[in-house]
């Protein structure tokens, strides 16, 4: 049998997938200086192409063809019914430069979804613009930055940061100009509350806090976290993207979380990864509601019938406007029509069963694995990937090895305050045949690295790429397309 040729060395002089029809306008020179010449690309006919790019999306490991326990980043199935609505001509077709009166049904949704998402975390106002959890919180740390120094409380310049908090909070605040500084865990995995105290001083602007945490667990001190925070005169934000555990069940608001963003991609099911498109909403306390970006969707007059006229306007204090147009429309329809099909009743019901698949995963594997803080865990859970009496095995083989068995690694190496952490997320749409077929797989990896812990260091040994040094990749970036020699052809 002879080795399948690679794109390029199918390349035929002439072959084309494409033939572009005469143009009706007249032609202008490309400028000169954005012309590459040695951008060489393969000549090959429609099919080739096809079958190219067939070929590279079945290599990757998606939620639609297996289990992806990707801890924190919770990457949930995306129903189908999501995307039929996304499709739909008047929401597909329509322009966020329209005039308001011609897209009163896309304006309607995005003032239900800002209530409905206020509803459910407590809040008093919802700006749907920011593009990715990231994003949100970025608007939510300007936020609190402008509402200080509106107060004239130049001075405060500190974020706290729990060390359990997702990675990206440190760099949010350092963007914004404060100065981070890390609260330490206690025993039970909650934030040390003197620690805390210790820092709440007259320079403290807030606390980034994420709840549940990435350990998995609820901060069982949340009130007392905040009081301590708003008594010395700082804002509590919260990093929403564990919210898949508490849908239903607690608002954030009602803790004394003053801002939060939610990911629309983690908890309402629209689609995750690769680069976009994400969202990232972002709610408000009643006092920072001047403080949004805009422009949010209101209800700006009534007809006589009583009818809405759905517009655009812009807060007062507003920080500005973080996103081209008015946010990812797409994502929005995509979580609203999650949420209008699951309900209130339904929301709870997906968060109580994200909990209980999490928990009965911690429980089949806790005598095997080690569970470094032994309480009941919310959506998610971490254990270590590592035994004394097998020190040669660490996360990345065991990570590498579920590779074998058509499971996605979980979240390896995080969080950093847990030695050879594996972060578990099962989300709530996974049956017991699936998660038992996990417990059947952790407990075969276990054995192995007890017995031919071999197995393990040269996993994965059934993918079509094997394990790569990622040390060396890390360390020797190549940032650039470099062609075979055989595939560039002479002019």
């Amino acid at each position: 049998m002879t080795e399948q040729k690679t794109i390029y060395e199918k390349s035929s002089p002439g072959r084309r997938a494409v033939r572009f029809p005469k143009p009706e306008v007249p032609l202008t020179a490309l400028p000169n200086e954005f012309l590459r010449k040695d951008l060489v690309l393969p000549e090959v006919d429609e099919l080739e192409a096809v079958r190219h790019f067939t070929n590279l999306s079945q290599l990757n490991h998606g939620v639609d063809t297996g289990f992806y326990p990707l801890g924190s980043c919770t990457m949930k199935y995306n129903p189908r019914i999501n995307e039929e609505t996304a499709r739909l001509s008047g929401f597909a077709k329509s322009h966020p430069l329209q005039p308001s009166e011609t897209v009163q049904g896309n304006l309607k949704l995005m003032y239900l979804l800002q209530k409905y998402l206020a509803e459910i975390s407590g809040f008093s106002q919802v700006t749907l613009q920011p593009a990715a959890g990231a994003h949100g919180e970025l608007t939510g740390v300007m936020i609190i930055r402008k509402y200080l120094y509106k107060k004239g409380e130049t001075q405060r310049n500190k974020i706290l940061i729990p060390d359990s908090a997702h990675g990206t909070n440190p760099a949010t605040s350092a963007m914004n100009n404060f100065k981070v500084v890390e609260i330490k865990s206690d025993a039970r995995g909650n934030i040390d509350l003197e620690a805390l105290r210790a820092e709440c001083d007259d320079t403290l602007a807030g606390l980034m806090l994420t709840n549940p945490n990435t350990l998995g667990m609820f901060e069982e001190n949340v009130q007392e976290v905040c009081k301590i925070v708003h008594d010395a005169g700082g804002l509590v934000y919260g990093d929403g993207a564990n919210m898949n555990a508490l849908l239903g069940i607690a608002k954030p608001a009602e803790f004394g979380i003053d801002i939060l963003h939610y990911n629309l991609h983690k908890t309402f099911s629209t689609p995750h990864g690769g680069g976009g498109p994400g969202s990232g909403p972002v709610g408000v306390v009643d006092f920072l509601v001047d403080y949004l970006p805009g422009p949010l969707v209101e209800i700006v007059e009534e007809d006589e019938e009583g009818n809405p006229f759905y517009d655009l306007v812009t807060p007062k204090h507003s920080i500005g406007r973080m996103k081209a147009f008015h946010g990812q429309f797409g994502m929005m329809v995509r979580a609203y029509t999650y949420i209008l099909m699951h309900g209130a009743k339904g929301l709870r019901e997906v968060s109580e069963m994200a909990v209980l698949n999490a928990n009965y995963l911690m429980h089949k594997l806790k005598d095997t694995y080690k569970i470094p803080y032994e309480r009941t865990c919310m959506h998610e859970f971490v254990i270590e990937g590592r035994w004394e009496d097998a020190p040669d095995i660490h996360a990345l083989d065991i990570s590498k090895r579920m590779m074998d068995f058509g499971i996605h690694p979980p979240t390896t190496y995080f969080p950093l305050i847990v030695k050879e952490a594996l972060m578990v997320e099962p989300t709530e749409t996974e049956n017991l045949e699936t998660l038992d077929y996990f417990v059947e797989v952790m407990l075969k990896i276990a054995k192995e690295a007890h017995e031919e812990p071999e197995i393990l260091h040269a996993a994965p040994l059934t993918t079509p790429i094997r394990r790569m040094d990622e040390v060396k990749a890390a360390k020797d970036l190549v940032l650039c397309c470099v062609w075979p020699e055989d595939a560039i052809r002479a002019e």
